[in-house]
């Protein structure tokens, strides 16, 4: 089955710790670990060790180890889950 991604967004949350960035994806089905690894792919191109423009070569790709890091779990919450 293809994984189609329908959104993908941060947006700022502000806490009581200061800013925090909240990731929200929305798609018709997930792999395993497919959020943790978009997410570590993005982090890697925040903190420069990726361009942003690799990010449409590494989904051509379609292999998991072209990808960045994985994100470690802690603060991932599943909110919703649509029919």
């Amino acid at each position: 089955m293809r994984r189609r991604v329908m959104l993908a967004q941060w947006t700022p949350v502000p806490s009581e710790y200061g800013e925090l960035l909240r990731f929200e994806i929305r798609a018709n089905a997930f792999c395993h670990q497919m959020v943790r690894s978009i997410v570590g792919t993005m982090i890697d191109v925040g903190h420069g060790k990726l361009h942003a423009g690799d990010v449409r070569a590494i989904l051509l790709r379609r292999q998991r180890s072209a990808a960045g890091q994985v994100a470690p779990p802690d603060g991932l919450t599943l909110w919703e889950v649509g029919y």
